[in-house]
């Protein structure tokens, strides 16, 4: 019964046999093995992969980038197996795919460790190049080819380089590389070998590989460079580079600055020549004065050049002695050589302040010269201002008529509005200070003032006013002739009596005779009053013809006074009749 029983299984058997037998496969699939190459057919390689299964795998999955398939009969080689049957009973592997997954594993592995991974550049793709890391197909963007642009990547195709893993997906199957990071690696570890030989002031020969607006880049050896400031290329002014360098130029070259952290390399040519600022205080002592050439104009100045390496500037305040707020590009161009004059001299700071205007005749002083205080002149209105007038006496030179120099008797904001521009006024000179470049004029002053022409007036005076005005708070006067000051007779002193305190009982043109009460020289404010001489004539009539108690009355006494008024007047006459006959005889 045994022996019957193993030699005729039961389906039970056939079940478990084949179970067993499935389950081994599906372990098999997904999985990288190892087969044989049992035939080349055409383009197709015919593995067995065991299990008494073959499969089927195109030659062209066997080759490398740029190179065919090498396989031959018999060699062993790892697959990847994703069914162990298909429909035609065959497993269905990828030679690729069985690449692909030993390089990821092996690729992780070095980006996680941050090493370098070997590879080719196989085909150009847009945007960069496609690079074969040994199985798996990484993308090399252009800009991570080479240090510098490169035009034409021919020569880096299909040969083994180094490259550095940037990133990776696995998920979706992206690898990003870099050549130009190992370059720069190597750079460094090359420039650091380099730099320990450097010294600061040592001089090298180098060539100039690059030129921008603000220096050059030379290389003094091979991937070590350093930077030639525009400032470091010259003691004279160098508007850009190229006026001194071009690219490909071997240039002699000092050391100036290495900086220890990032290696970086500052060089100058300008410090293997003397430095001409030394001792410039005893070669161009103040006032001294010396010609130059304009090299550069700027919005607040001209800068210009005494000798190599010497610049000063002369600042637009001292380009011109009438010229004001405007540009220094109307006075002066550039190279134009001119005559300059040493203000100041700051050997530390390297600074030279220059005078244009200085070695010029100053018109400021001339103009004083030719007409001193006092002087009358005439001129045409430039300008009107709140607070005087500008009046035209050169071509470039102007002066000024404070309000207050306007007219003896109204104030400036009233005189003012009797001007408009354009119109030719007569002005005196009162003032000229050629250090402030300041003419100072008068209106008013060329008339006189009105105070002369009636002598030396004092408080006290009686003086004969004419009426110019009526007012509500009183009249206005003019004492003396025409040419007489102005003064103000208020309401309360316009008489003695009450009732005659009335402005309106006057007339333009009325005489009247009045006191002077208040002189202001400083204001020039005279007040006058009708009323303080009256009482000062009655108290002079009662001093003289009577007392309060004499019985008299202050008609009386009036009248006395007045008759002996016409006594005086009488015997002036006479006196002065006489006189006329004497000087006929």
């Amino acid at each position: 019964m045994p022996a019957t029983e193993t030699l005729n299984p039961t389906r039970d058997d056939f079940a478990e046999m084949l179970e067993a037998s499935l389950v081994g496969r599906q372990e098999f699939e997904e999985t990288v093995v190892k087969g044989k190459v049992t035939a080349i057919e055409k383009d197709v390689a015919v593995i067995d992969v065991g299990l008494k299964t073959e499969g089927r795998v195109p030659l062209k999955e066997f080759s490398t980038a740029g190179k065919p398939a090498d396989l031959s009969i018999g060699d062993e080689v790892e697959v990847f197996v994703e069914r162990v049957e298909n429909a035609m009973g065959e497993a269905v592997i990828s030679r690729e795919k069985a690449r692909r997954e030993e390089a990821w594993d092996r690729l992780e592995k070095v980006y996680a460790s941050g090493e370098r991974v070997d590879g080719e550049i196989f085909n150009r793709v847009k945007g960069g190049f496609t690079v074969d890391l040994g199985g798996a197909v990484a993308f090399l963007p252009g800009s991570q080819v080479d240090i510098r642009p490169v035009r034409d990547a021919g020569p880096l195709m299909n040969i083994p380089q180094p490259f550095r893993i940037l990133k990776m997906d696995k998920r979706r199957g992206n690898i990003v590389v870099s050549r130009r990071a190992i370059l720069e690696e190597d750079r460094a570890e090359h420039r650091q070998e380099v730099v320990k030989e450097l010294n600061e002031g040592d001089e090298r020969e180098g060539v100039v590989k690059n030129i921008t607006d603000y220096g050059a880049f030379v290389e003094l050896a091979p991937g070590v460079d350093g930077l030639l400031h525009v400032t470091d290329m010259s003691w004279s002014r160098v508007n850009h580079p190229t006026e001194v360098l071009g690219v490909n130029d071997t240039v002699r070259v000092k050391i100036i600055k290495i900086n220890p952290e990032t290696h970086r390399i500052s060089l100058g040519i300008k410090q293997l020549q003397p430095d001409p600022w030394e001792g410039v205080a005893a070669k161009y002592p103040i006032s001294a004065k010396f010609k130059g050439k304009v090299t550069n104009i700027t919005d607040y100045g001209a800068f210009v050049e005494l000798e190599d390496g010497i610049e000063g500037l002369v600042h637009v305040s001292e380009m011109s002695w009438v010229k004001k707020n405007v540009h220094p590009g109307k006075i002066v161009s550039t190279s134009q050589e001119v005559e300059v004059m040493v203000l100041e001299v700051d050997e530390v700071k390297r600074r030279i302040s220059l005078g244009l205007k200085q070695c010029l005749d100053n018109p400021w002083e001339k103009f004083a010269q030719e007409h001193p205080a006092g002087s009358i002149i005439e001129g045409e209105i430039k300008n009107i201002t709140e607070f005087g007038l500008f009046v035209g006496l050169t071509a470039e030179m102007d002066g000024m008529v404070h309000l207050s120099d306007l007219d003896w008797n109204r104030s400036g904001e009233e005189a003012i509005k009797d001007y408009q521009k354009g119109q030719m006024v007569k002005a005196k000179v009162l003032d000229v200070d050629p250090e402030k470049e300041r003419i100072s004029l008068g209106v008013k002053q060329v008339s006189g003032d009105p105070l002369d022409a009636i002598g030396e007036l004092k408080r006290g005076d009686d003086v004969t006013c004419t009426v110019t005005a009526i007012e509500t708070g009183g009249i206005e006067v003019q004492i003396g002739g025409s040419d007489g000051p102005k003064a103000f007779i208020r309401k309360s002193d316009l008489s003695k009596e009450r009732s005659e305190q009335r402005p309106d009982r006057f007339a333009v043109g009325d005489k009247v005779d009045a006191r002077v009460t208040t002189i202001d020289a400083k204001t020039r404010r005279i007040n006058v009053s009708i009323k303080a001489r009256e009482i000062a004539e009655e108290k002079e009539a009662v001093e003289q013809f009577g007392s309060a108690d004499s019985g008299a009355s202050l008609g009386d006494i009036l009248g006395a006074a007045l008759k002996g008024d016409d006594k005086k007047d009488d015997k002036k006459a006479a006196k002065k009749a006489d006189k006329q006959d004497d000087e006929q005889e």
